[in-house]
């Protein structure tokens, strides 16, 4: 089974470009599954708007994570009842969405199970005294077949021990979040495959795809870059954030990066 994993979609151009690159990201890497983290994919970079995440849905993206932002606007929180979206499982009842999702690839169970970190959700209100440690949550999630969880944190250290606890639980723990893609590809003793960060799809020369001259002001000026008015989303150059998966008997065999196609020829 080769699942294609893509991190934190900033924006509106990057959602297009992902979505218009998709098919052919499937068919030359042999694709049976696409997970997407789409928490930012919104015009705005703040939570989902349905034009982009259904832009998503329609281009072949299986399953769409989430993370802090899931609960950004009340479209965004619409958006959590649908059965493909996600946001993370380690969270009390009561919060809006669910943090599982099962899907049958290729007569293959997969259950995607989407987890946080503390430092990711200190500030969401939405998510207030109802937060979990994400192996809490991991205890008590379904798993069945074949299991890839999209880890949102801050840590390194946290990501990595999670991978570690539960490896051969696992086919994969992939680390979104902070925009900013790890080098090392893991594929840990017991069949776990690890990104501690897959990184952003969005765009480049930004600070986590946002321009970075209202948050640098803000910094100069008050020692607070948040004190200006909010950032828009940036027009550099989209890069694209994701892994390939070779799993086979709920086992991650093989791992790499890729990029968008390189031409026409690939895309049409």
């Amino acid at each position: 089974m080769i699942i294609l994993y893509c991190g934190d979609v900033v924006g509106e151009q990057a959602s297009t470009r992902l979505a218009e690159t998709l098919p052919a990201l499937r068919r030359i890497h042999g694709v049976d599954l696409v997970v997407v983290n789409a928490e930012n994919c919104a015009p705005t970079g703040l939570g989902m708007a349905a034009k982009q995440v259904h832009q998503l849905l329609d281009a072949g993206v299986d399953v769409i994570t989430g993370g802090n932002h899931s609960w950004d606007s009340e479209e965004s929180v619409e958006l959590l009842e649908l059965a493909q979206v996600v946001r993370p499982e380690n969270l009390a009842p009561g919060v809006p969405g669910h943090g599982h999702v099962h899907v049958e690839v290729a007569g293959e169970t997969v259950t995607v199970v989407n987890l946080a970190d503390h430092c990711a959700m200190k500030s969401v209100k939405a998510t207030a005294g109802k937060f979990r440690p994400a192996y809490a949550g991991w205890t008590t999630a379904p798993k069945d077949g074949t299991v890839i969880v999209d880890y949102h944190g801050d840590h390194v250290l946290e990501k990595q021990i999670f991978a570690h606890a539960i490896d051969g639980t696992a086919a994969a723990v992939l680390g979104s979040h902070t925009h900013e893609a790890t080098v090392p590809l893991h594929i840990l003793p017991q069949g776990t495959g690890l990104v501690t960060e897959v990184g952003m799809t969005g765009p480049g020369g930004s600070v986590q795809g946002f321009t970075p001259d209202n948050l640098a002001r803000g910094l100069r000026e008050t020692g607070d870059p948040f004190s200006a008015p909010l950032p828009t989303v940036s027009s550099g150059p989209l890069l694209l954030g994701a892994v390939l998966l070779d799993v086979r008997d709920g086992r991650t065999v093989h791992i790499e990066r890729i990029t968008w196609p390189q031409d026409e020829e690939e895309t049409s």
